[in-house]
């Protein structure tokens, strides 16, 4: 990557941040949050969609400066904005926490990237095709020389109550339900395998538009797969457990009961 000249004029400035701090007091993070951009992103080999992701920036500052400059933290998005720009990928979040590292001269530093994420599914019975959004939020960062990203889905789902399915006459009641799988990487996995992960494990999933004859479908197979909130974490976290590309995880689920004004939680955390 081609580094971008200090242009002449700005010479004479002060550069009033990379001066001394006398309390000699180390920053474990100090950079910019909140500050939304549109930025190219791939799952993998998948399509590149422009997301609005809100953006944390940080690095860890040593004891004897006085400032990290702030406007290069922004400037290192911005280039991953221009058009023909590579996109942002799960695998490729590292080199740019590098090349944080570097402009900022800092040991230690963390991108955060969150966003909702559109994927395009396909009625089960019409085949109706329409859009759905995830949230996805992206961490990655250097820490004593040691390098992490975490990948963290939430999907929302239905999910049928076996109890109520078990003592009623007719019917049972369900709801919607959000699962969130959060993943310490070990090596690169895809965003779409975290949420067909969370889908496959719920009573049924959920999709944009629906025909009757889809709806007809996805109540069935719901009532044909009745899930309590122990089972959604417990169905996800054995899918989880074998799978050596993941270091550590955490698998929350929180029904939006219908027949309560309160929720249903569990969650399971390994390996943090």
């Amino acid at each position: 990557m081609n580094r971008p000249e200090t242009p002449s004029r700005l010479l004479s400035i002060p550069d009033v941040q990379s001066g001394s701090d006398d309390r000699k007091i180390a920053i474990d993070q100090v950079g910019i949050r909140g500050l939304r951009y549109p930025l190219p992103f791939a799952d993998g080999d998948g399509p590149v969609q422009t997301v609005i992701a809100t953006c944390d920036v940080s690095v860890a500052l040593p004891p004897e400066r006085k400032g990290t400059h702030m406007s290069r933290l922004v400037e290192l998005l911005e280039e991953r904005a221009l058009p023909g720009a590579a996109p942002i990928t799960v695998d490729g979040l590292r080199p740019l926490v590098e090349e944080l590292l570097y402009r900022l001269d800092a040991s230690a530093g963390r991108i955060v990237l969150a966003f909702p994420l559109f994927v395009r599914k396909i009625a089960p019975v019409s085949g109706v095709a329409s859009l759905l959004d995830y949230d996805l939020r992206l961490s990655a960062g250097f820490d004593g020389g040691r390098y992490a990203s975490t990948v963290t889905v939430s999907v929302p789902v239905t999910s049928l109550c076996p109890c109520s399915k078990e003592i009623s006459d007719y019917g049972a009641h369900n709801q919607r339900s959000m699962i969130t799988i959060g993943v310490r990487l070990a090596s690169p996995a895809s965003v779409g395998e975290l949420l067909r992960i969370a889908e496959e494990e719920a009573s049924c999933e959920l999709f944009g538009i629906l025909k009757r004859a889809d709806e007809k479908y996805v109540t069935e197979r719901a009532y044909d797969n009745p899930r309590f909130v122990e089972d959604l974490v417990r169905g996800v976290a054995a899918r989880l457990e074998g799978d050596g590309r993941i270091d550590a995880y955490t698998v929350e689920a929180e029904n939006f009961e219908s027949i309560h004004n309160h929720s249903a939680y569990a969650r399971i955390a390994r390996g943090w």
